[in-house]
């Protein structure tokens, strides 16, 4: 049927079993007598269950999901880290089933949800091409044909021969969307892998899209925690919260909703409860907040190192009111002679925040941590520590400035006459 929908969803649900093992030292001789005792409920229950008590928790990743999406449509899906989006994109991709419900898809499928999926690290970036498109679903003369066109597009020419092992992660980024928007699907699903990449390039990536939508007439599916690229792409959107669709309609209605929804719920200090983010390079302990007696601003990061990495690097992202990324900042940005030093035990560390710049309004901070280019540790726009500030800009002296200005920085800039 002509108006039938590419994309049916109907009471899907996805759950996870989460194991909980407690219970402390238990002597050999304890584990020994057990044995005796017990031999099979031993062996069905293995060692683990031996030493400590071992309880299952159900998590419901999502629940009772509902939607279609038409031909040619570009869907929005947003939500705050751990609302489902990444989990409702995988079921979508067929990488993962549902535990219950029903879809219908009616058409082939292409996604990009993690930075490097298809990738072989000791394989060069033409070699990964094939490979990258053959896990996609491309038949080798379509990749031979499109071949010119997506190296180009992924701007890696001068290392497409070189393995791939030694790409940044914005090139990784490059050459797989590249690949992604180049394969002649019907649907093209993509999870928030673009934040990774420059500016320059997520430009370009939204107009690639909106290229594949209004002249291929093909499906999109996006998820991005930037609204300004929501509003610019999506016509519709979802909006996840706690597993379950909150609202489904028109973007700018969906975006201001999930932006009151995240002032509603902010919080300038961040704490682990156990062994969240538990890292033997880094494991943070508190993330916060903290104001001096200046009135300055200070992101403090309280970590555990147990194992030293003189690559490790510690940082966060700050993002405006509408989930723009302003800057990423590392404790390795100044001369290596100014680094804080950091050792394994308890570290803290701050950083001033630029506030002299800062209009009013709602903040966001993800903490970030990494082993330079060799692998992240805790990855932006992730299940991450993340905190919230409310800034008021203090008026300057000038009596035409007495109130918020447009734009996302507000700097007093001096000005002078030119004689």
């Amino acid at each position: 049927m002509k108006n039938s929908p590419i994309i049916t969803v109907k009471n899907i649900s996805k759950k996870y079993n989460i194991n909980h093992q407690q219970g402390g030292y238990i002597a050999l001789r304890d584990v020994i007598t057990n044995i005796f005792k017990n031999p099979f409920t031993f062996l069905k229950t293995k060692t683990k269950e031996v030493l400590g008590i071992e309880t299952k928790e159900e998590f419901w990743a999502l629940k009772d999901i509902n939607f279609e999406i038409m031909k040619g449509e570009v869907i929005g899906i947003v939500g705050r880290n751990g609302a489902g989006k990444s989990t409702l994109l995988k079921i979508l991709s067929q990488i993962t089933p549902p535990t219950t419900g029903e879809i219908r898809i009616n058409g082939t499928v292409g996604s990009l949800l993690e930075v490097g999926t298809g990738f072989h690290p000791e394989l060069t970036g033409r070699e990964n091409i094939f490979l990258n498109g053959a896990i996609l679903g491309m038949k080798k003369k379509d990749i031979v044909r499109k071949f010119d066109e997506i190296v180009k597009f992924a701007d890696i020419e001068k290392f497409l021969d070189t393995p791939v092992k030694y790409y940044s992660s914005g090139m990784y980024v490059r050459l797989a969307f590249s690949v992604a928007a180049h394969m002649e699907t019907d649907i093209l699903i993509i999870d928030e892998v673009l934040a990774v990449g420059d500016a320059e390039f997520q430009k370009k990536c939204l107009g690639k899209m909106n290229e594949i939508t209004k002249e291929e007439g093909r499906t999109i599916l996006f998820v991005s925690h930037n609204m300004g690229s929501v509003k610019q792409l999506c016509n519709k959107t979802i909006l996840l919260s706690n597993g379950k669709i909150i609202d489904f309609g028109e973007t700018e209605n969906i975006t201001e909703k999930y932006l009151s929804l995240s002032k509603e719920t902010t919080s300038e200090k961040w704490e682990n409860k156990g062994n969240e983010f538990n890292n033997e390079y880094f494991k943070p302990e508190k993330f916060y907040i903290s104001k001096e007696k200046d009135d300055s601003l200070w992101v403090n990061i309280e970590t555990t190192i147990n194992k030293l990495d003189e690559s490790l690097t510690v940082g966060y992202a700050l993002y405006s009111e509408d989930n723009t990324l302003l800057y990423w900042s590392y404790q390795t940005d100044s001369k290596e002679s100014d680094w804080p030093e950091l050792n394994i035990g308890n570290n803290k560390i701050k950083s001033k925040l630029p506030t002299e710049i800062f209009n009013s309004g709602i903040y966001k901070i993800e903490l970030i941590a990494s082993l330079y280019f060799k692998e992240w540790i805790i990855s932006p726009n992730n299940i991450n520590p993340t905190i919230f500030f409310n800034f008021s800009k203090k008026f300057n002296e000038s009596k035409y400035w007495v109130q918020k200005r447009p734009g996302i920085i507000t700097p007093n800039n001096q000005w002078k006459i030119i004689k």
